[in-house]
């Protein structure tokens, strides 16, 4: 997400940057490249206007050309203004209300409300401990309400069907009742979707709306679709009393101008990403950090609260006392654990965009981070028998072909696989002769040193 316009920002502001004195006419020129930046990246015009007018109108006075460092102060100024268009800060869901809190989803066909409804409801197991009810209100599509009975079987929430009505608000309505009855602390109603904003979908969640009278109104929308997402928040937003936003399949946006210009256009905040299709793929929207990831800064406390959740901790703590123990001990099961854990945080392109400079990187590296190839390299030492894994030095050529034959890869990939294990142990045995190694691993998140 915001890969195009984080690499046009970060040039144009590092031009800026490297000059030892601003003008008000460099200083214009930039923000020019920064607004062209902008309505590539499918921001809304009315919220690029904004945003170029409160950043110029802070960069030409004395805020940035008479500070010490005027290159910093700009990207300081820019940062804030990106942040106070995102947000300004998080907004979580109002959980603090009497059971059972009554959440509505709302939004087109194809935006994924049903997916968000089954990883909103694993969010709020999860991390808040709460009793989920899943509804579905969607009359038109059966295989909406069968699929969100999967999703509430697979995150282990209740779930509620009506075996007859065909009536969407007396749905919703029986099931409210039927959240109370089962002592449900959220009930999550999902609502059918249509293919363009038409007067009988609003007629329809208007009334669903007055049925259950829920403490949160979400409009789901899909992140592609640019500035018609921002359009589609702002009808949805005349129709009912939104109190937030998710944004969808923001891991398949490079772009990222539906969230400069949901939250803009229609004063509702963004309150969750979803990405890919894992039922953990759904988190909680920080302004400050994504208008830092934006302009190249990374997001390393997302990051870190990512380790610290998905990361095997007694699986690490193991890690760094075989390590601390000598290299020998670092066996191809200990390697695939390893890959294991960075496929649970979103592969290694997910953790370059939350590292401080990685979008200052050149393409031509960028473009070689495959997350398939770690898929790939899983699958080998899933290939290989126990004794195989445990003493990686007896794998010879008719074993080699048998693995690549088993994974579905070539015999060089496994042949490439072997020297990188050899290579993390030849450094593992120069660093942990003293002891550095285990040290560097205990200090970092997971206990493990590295965030895989």
């Amino acid at each position: 997400m915001f890969d195009q316009l984080t690499k046009r920002l970060t040039g144009s502001l590092e031009r800026l940057r490297s000059r030892g004195r601003l003008t008000e006419d460099n200083i214009r020129e930039s923000l020019r490249e920064v607004r062209v930046a902008l309505l590539e990246a499918d921001v809304a015009l009315p919220v690029v206007r904004d945003f170029i007018a409160r950043v110029t109108e802070r960069a030409v006075g004395q805020e940035v050309i008479k500070s010490l460092e005027p290159g910093q102060a700009l990207i300081k100024v820019v940062h804030d203004e990106l942040k106070h268009v995102l947000g300004e800060e998080n907004a979580p869901l109002a959980l603090d209300r009497p059971a059972p809190v009554v959440i509505l989803l709302a939004g087109l066909q194809g935006a994924g409300k049903t997916t968000t409804a089954g990883k909103l409801a694993h969010l709020l197991k999860t991390r808040h401990s709460k009793k989920v009810l899943l509804a579905s209100c969607d009359i038109y599509r059966p295989a909406a309400i069968d699929q969100l009975e999967t999703l509430a079987q697979q995150v282990d929430a209740e779930f509620y069907r009506d075996p007859g009505s065909d009536n969407a608000v007396a749905i919703a309505r029986q099931s409210l009742g039927e959240a109370r009855k089962r002592f449900a602390d959220v009930l999550i109603i999902d609502t059918a979707g249509r293919l363009a904003v038409d007067s009988e979908m609003m007629a329809e969640i208007r009334d669903i709306h007055g049925a259950v009278d829920p403490h949160e109104v979400l409009f789901v929308v899909d992140s592609m679709t640019g500035q018609d997402a921002a359009n589609t928040a702002r009808a949805f937003h005349e129709a009912l009393p939104l109190t937030g936003v998710v944004l969808t399949k923001t891991d398949g946006d490079a772009r990222g101008g539906a969230a400069l210009s949901v939250r803009h256009i229609t004063g509702a905040p963004i309150k969750f990403l979803g990405t890919g299709e894992k039922i953990d793929g759904l988190e909680p929207f920080h302004p400050d950090r994504l208008a830092s990831r934006i302009l190249g800064m990374g997001d390393v406390l997302s990051l870190v609260e990512e380790v610290e959740r998905k990361v095997d901790q007694e699986k690490a703590q193991k890690l760094a006392r075989k390590v601390g123990r000598g290299s020998r001990r670092f066996g191809l099961d200990d390697f695939r654990d390893q890959l294991v854990q960075m496929n649970k945080l979103g592969g290694m392109s997910s953790l370059m965009d939350r590292l401080p400079g990685m979008s200052n990187l050149p393409d031509a590296v960028r473009s070689r981070v495959d997350d398939n190839q770690t898929n790939r390299m899983i699958a080998i030492i899933n290939s290989m028998t126990p004794t195989e894994r445990r003493f990686p030095d007896s794998i010879r050529g008719s074993r080699r072909r048998r693995i690549a034959a088993g994974s579905g890869t070539q015999v060089q990939e496994v042949n490439r696989l072997l020297r990188q294990h050899k290579q993390m142990q030849r450094m593992m045995r120069r660093m942990g002769n003293k002891g550095a190694m285990a040290k560097l691993m205990k200090r970092l998140p997971g206990g493990s040193g590295m965030p895989f």
